[in-house]
């Protein structure tokens, strides 16, 4: 990685993705926004567009002190926040993203909600494999109740450990 700088979310204006981008270019900073190809139907013809697989993000990789510059690009509405200071986004999160998009066409991103009453699974850590079901959910965090043991656990994880069991029904 390069010397004091890493990668940043920052959340855009409605559509102002590629504008930004633009705009990142010409005042240098390094920047990444992940486009997917995406087939639409115009009343005439089909035709494959490039969309960002992010609506309202665009990824750039600065140092602290380019913090300010970044912000006070047009249609830059602030940077993505985790626990109260701008979210750090790993190098190797963004190789990732780069070649999920070089190996499979017309990609989407869904954000994964959570809430109270659903069954979740604990993706890493000493309870990897764990099911339980949601309690409560408050800010980044969420608590789980864990049937083990016969007895009732309650564990508080961040919503990043934790994936949804979906329920499929097959008739």
């Amino acid at each position: 990685m390069k010397e004091n700088k890493n990668w940043y979310a920052v959340y855009t204006k409605p559509r102002w993705e590629k504008k930004v981008t633009a705009l990142f270019e010409k005042k240098g900073l390094e920047h990444y926004c992940p486009l997917t190809k995406v087939r639409r139907r115009w009343s005439d013809r089909y035709k494959v567009v490039e969309e960002p697989l992010f609506k309202s993000y665009v990824f750039v990789c600065i140092t602290d002190e380019e913090k300010t510059r970044v912000r006070l690009t047009d249609g830059v509405v602030n940077f993505v926040y985790w626990l109260g200071n701008p979210a750090k986004i790993k190098e190797s999160e963004i190789e990732t993203i780069k070649k999920f998009l070089n190996e499979y066409e017309e990609v989407t991103a869904i954000p994964v909600s959570i809430a109270a009453g659903e069954r979740v699974r604990v993706k890493t850590g000493v309870l990897m494999d764990t099911e339980g079901e949601v309690i409560k959910v408050a800010n980044n965090r969420v608590y789980v109740l864990l049937e083990s043991l016969g007895y009732e656990l309650t564990a508080k994880f961040e919503k990043s450990n934790l994936e949804p069991i979906t329920n499929k029904i097959i008739k």
